[in-house]
């Protein structure tokens, strides 16, 4: 047993007992900083895949480029350019579907909770209150949970995996459609639920999986769908529509085409030429026309109004016609932004640090155990993290009613607005409305305080 020091595995007559340390891949013990000896050197995985993206320019290929009909090489080019259309359209759906559910169950869950908060406000009884929102919260994230076992690759954003595939490795399942169904779904529950998530950074992900399978016109996941397709077979061609994906699901999060075609050239890709520029920002416009235009039908009834650009929005700054002398900032607000972005950065760095402590401890702590242990996990994140909100809104928020009228053309009507609980009190606001239909209104409530959460009651 002498010989057994310092090895990885120490073997009797009867038993062969293996260290943890075994059970790790090459990737998490470069992590850990645990590869010291020569031979732990990371090896390329078998189940990886690395894809030849450079043309091989030689004589025969130069052969087929002459004998080429121009015609059939401007249809494959038509036909491209429609199958980038669709890939945006298809992020479009598929961000608005995700969009829509989470709203649904957002609504389902605090209305059944500020129902009880009314009355138990009353009664004293908030920790059924409490009860309630956690039953809602552990639920959906539970959900999400059972998802990311069933397809691990679809946990966390994507991202990392996206850029591996565009600069030439493929990771085993990283855009198959399963991924994509357990990613919406995770990610529909993952913030349903309450967790300090978004529902953007996956959308990258999302369209990228959409841009690599629909040219393809099949599945893995589903087989018997095949479709006798002969374009775009080769990597080069699914390399550039995973790009345009990319991007278009940055387009759909973020409401900026320009933004997502700019992320896909400058983070994504190393493989890019002028033509795959056109066609990735056409993709991008293609998502974004197609969320605004659902989520400003869906959400305010006026179809064609976009209104919605994005999954994600901070809102419009900017000054009212009527004041000549409003400016959005001065010279002397520069020195302040100066000063923000020094804070930002430093606390930037201080979350990169704790994210890669906290990252090393779940790799030696959370991931070698069972599954069950890494569910447990995230429910006992969600129990933390709903108490703390919870407890919050009930100790440092308060409830006020307020009301104002307004008046548009002959047109006036009374504005209520009831302020729930909230981290901060509150104190005044404007209102500004405006006609978005021949009978229907749109009105902004700015508070000058911090953010609340309010709810607008319109009775025209």
């Amino acid at each position: 047993m002498a010989g057994c020091r310092g090895s990885l595995c120490c073997c009797c007559r009867w038993c062969c007992c293996c260290g943890e340390r075994e059970t790790r891949t090459p990737e998490e013990l470069t992590i850990l900083g645990e590869t010291q000896e020569e031979e732990d050197e990371i090896l390329p995985r078998k189940d990886y895949e690395s894809l030849d993206y450079d043309r091989c320019i030689n004589d025969p290929y130069l052969e087929v480029l002459e004998t080429m009909d121009n015609k059939k090489g401007r249809r494959y080019e038509a036909v491209k350019w429609m199958v980038v259309f669709a890939i945006g359209v298809c992020t479009g759906l598929v961000g608005l579907f995700v969009d829509f559910f989470v709203r649904l169950f957002t609504q389902l869950k605090f209305g059944v909770v500020q129902t009880s908060v009314e009355e138990c406000s009353q009664k004293g009884c908030l920790a059924l209150s409490l009860l309630e929102l956690l039953g809602f919260n552990l639920t959906f994230v539970f959900l999400a949970s059972i998802l990311v076992l069933i397809e691990p690759v679809a946990a966390g954003s994507g991202i990392p995996e996206i850029k591996c595939y565009l600069n030439g490795v493929k990771v085993p399942g990283i855009v198959r459609l399963r991924t994509l169904l357990c990613k919406v779904f995770g990610v529909l529950f993952s913030v349903a639920g309450g967790l300090f998530v978004g529902k953007e950074g996956p959308m990258i992900h999302s369209g990228a999986v959409v841009g690599a399978g629909l040219p393809q016109f099949q599945s893995i996941s589903l087989r018997k769908i095949q479709f006798n397709f002969p374009y775009f077979r080769s990597d080069r061609d699914k390399r550039d529509f995973v790009s345009a994906g990319a991007a278009a699901g940055v387009a759909a999060a973020f409401g900026a085409p320009i933004g997502g075609t700019l992320f896909s050239l400058e983070e994504g890709s190393s493989f890019w030429n002028q033509g795959l520029t056109w066609k990735v920002l056409f993709c991008s416009m293609s998502a974004t026309f197609t969320l605004n235009f659902f989520r400003s039908g869906i959400q305010f009834g006026s179809w064609g109004s976009f209104q919605l650009p994005g999954l994600l929005n901070f809102g419009e700054f900017k000054c009212s016609d009527s004041d000549k002398k409003c400016h959005l900032w001065t010279a002397m607000d520069l020195g302040f932004f100066v000063v923000m972005g020094v804070i930002g950065g430093l606390l930037g760095a201080t979350f990169n640090c704790l994210n890669k402590r906290l990252a090393k401890y779940r790799m030696r702590n959370v991931h070698p155990k069972p599954k069950l242990v890494r569910v447990l996990e995230s429910l006992l994140v969600s129990v933390v993290t709903t108490v703390v909100v919870f407890m919050a809104s009930m100790v440092l928020g308060e409830c006020r009613q307020m009301s104002a009228s307004s008046q548009i053309g002959n047109d006036s009507f009374q504005l209520q607005v009831l302020l729930v609980p909230s981290l901060w009190p509150c104190s005044s606001h404007s209102i500004s409305c405006f006609h978005v239909g021949p009978t229907a209104f749109r009105c902004q409530v700015a508070f000058l305080c911090p953010p609340c959460c309010v709810e607008l009651l319109l009775d025209v």
